[in-house]
């Protein structure tokens, strides 16, 4: 089965947000009990996936007919606690017909 753009972006925000939360319970982790290897682990993982969320929105904005105002908010929500979770939801409930 091969996964559409729509599908691997959903995907990739899930993760990324989910990465995100993790990343930030194992910050404080690190400063708190003084054990860095969740930060070791979960920065870089959550790095990629970040970077994959990026050109993923990058490429589905044109073909989604994603005008600069929905595609600086989706990309804004890779900054923020839970955004990824809400642009999936949102993508859930308003999927967009894709151009070739």
């Amino acid at each position: 089965m091969r996964l559409s753009l729509v599908q691997a972006f959903r995907i990739t925000a899930l993760a990324e947000a989910a990465s995100f939360i993790a990343l930030l319970g194992a910050t404080y982790v690190k400063y708190a009990h003084d054990e860095p290897a969740g930060v070791q682990v979960l920065g870089p993982l959550h790095g990629l996936l970040f970077i994959a969320y990026v050109l993923l929105a990058l490429n589905l904005a044109p073909r989604a007919g994603w005008g600069a105002k929905t595609t600086i908010w989706v990309l804004v929500a890779a900054v923020i606690p839970f955004g990824g979770f809400v642009v999936d939801r949102w993508l859930a409930r308003t999927p967009p017909v894709l151009s070739a």
